[in-house]
């Protein structure tokens, strides 16, 4: 019987090491995919990280290729595979812990796909006029025709925030590709400065009194400004940062942000000090928010800040309520003034994008579930507020009420995380 048992025991970690080598040696064999090296995974029983090779422009073969940088977390080849589009860097796909939310729910493999210009997906040289929605796209198109050769069976995009958007493009410049979308908190900006933003801070968010607690918090750093620009101003020089404006305009930035960030995050309002508190505390409170970096020349996001100024779009201050208080005369176009080299001082926002996104949306009716945090200003310009959406029958948006940017689908209650969940396992059946 221990012979039998024993014997047992060798042959499943025969048929497992077997698994493993099978599924290695297939990625090694797909086209234009190098490198593959295996990774520590909790989640999933094989994850690989590798390099794709991408055109740099997919009209233009001569403009060369890059390699860009996957992550493949294998559950089986029978099974739904999920991309994740990513907008950013992808480095936390390579945690041993990392699992995505729609791999869970569905055992799905899952693709995470850095985006061009982040991380380990650089091309070289580094030419700025190859960063374009349009060929991130085709870069996610040519990842799925290239393991739809491993994964034959139901596909679905997911991304967050940035990523979400790019889900979004995604279904709307290559419509079969997948089976299903999830975007989560995916705005749709209509031009640099939305304008949508602005208001839903000021008179929509939350209630009137927790509105005001955070305004009254932005007042009052505002007047201690030569009281808190010491402590400002050290923190920066110890942090290393260096800015492409004065450091006094860069506080007033800071604090304009804050609302935002409180907001996106949906900070607790009992975290957010009174008036009368100390300066430490309100300092405290304003860096743990806003770390002054997002408006540094050391800032990682330069990638993000081209594509925002060019196509994305992004939003605006409110300056009214802190006139008095600002060095800054006007907070129009700090974009440009604040967080872009000079060699993009000149750009200018084109709306093709959103243009050719509505109208796909309004014509078409996808598998899609777009997810929203009721609190999170992106979903101030998001697709929630487009009224023709509302008669169709596959494409739906859930807002949670007092959501944040962290808004998942595990965040919502019953029954709406239930229809969610079901409604997407009809599709992928």
């Amino acid at each position: 019987m221990k012979r039998y048992i024993y014997l047992l025991c060798l042959l499943l970690l025969s048929l497992t090491a077997t698994a493993t080598e099978d599924i290695s040696a297939r990625l090694q064999a797909l086209p234009g995919i190098s490198d593959v090296q295996p990774l520590e995974s909790e989640a999933y029983q094989q994850k690989y990280v590798m390099y794709i090779d991408q055109q740099t422009d997919p009209r233009h073969p001569e403009a060369g290729t890059f390699r860009q940088r996957v992550i493949l977390c294998h559950v089986g080849l029978d099974r739904p595979t999920v991309i994740v589009t990513e907008g950013y860097f992808a480095e936390y796909a390579l945690r041993p812990a990392y699992q995505d939310e729609l791999s869970r729910l569905f055992n799905a493999n899952v693709i995470c796909v850095e985006y061009r210009f982040f991380g380990k997906s650089y091309p070289e040289p580094c030419n700025w006029d190859y960063l374009t929605v349009e060929n991130s796209l085709y870069d996610l198109h040519h990842v799925n025709q290239t393991f739809r050769r491993l994964y034959q069976g139901k596909w679905l995009a997911t991304g967050i925030s940035k990523g979400g958007q790019t889900t979004m493009f995604y279904r709307t410049f290559f419509p079969d590709d997948v089976d299903v979308s999830v975007p989560y908190v995916a705005p749709l900006n209509k031009s640099l400065e939305d304008g949508r933003h602005e208001p839903f801070i000021a008179k929509q968010v939350s209630t009137a009194a927790n509105r005001q607690h955070v305004q009254d918090f932005q007042l009052e750093v505002l007047k201690r400004k030569a009281r808190l620009m010491p402590l400002f101003r050290k923190h920066c020089q110890e942090k290393g940062y260096t800015f492409r404006v004065p450091i006094e305009e860069i506080y007033d930035y800071v604090v304009l942000e804050y609302s935002f960030a409180v907001w996106q995050w949906g900070t607790p309002m009992d975290k957010i000090p009174n008036a009368d508190a100390s300066d430490e505390a309100l300092f405290k409170s304003l860096i743990d928010q806003c770390e002054p970096d997002y408006f540094s020349e050391q800032t990682i996001y330069t990638s993000f800040n081209i594509q925002a100024a060019r196509e994305l779009g992004y939003y605006g201050y409110d300056t009214k309520p802190f006139k008095k208080y600002l060095t800054i005369k006007s907070a129009k176009d700090y974009m440009h003034r604040v967080m872009l080299q000079d060699e993009f001082k000149d750009l200018k926002f084109d709306k093709t994008l959103y243009k050719k996104t509505r109208k796909f949306l309004k014509k078409n009716d996808p598998s899609m579930i777009y997810i929203y945090g009721g609190i999170d200003p992106w979903g101030a310009s998001g697709v929630a507020g487009l009224k023709f959406l509302r008669k169709k029958k596959n494409l739906k948006v859930f807002v949670l009420p007092e959501g944040s940017h962290s808004t998942r689908i595990s965040s919502f209650p019953e029954p709406q995380r239930t229809e969610i969940i079901n409604t997407i396992k009809q599709w992928i059946q």
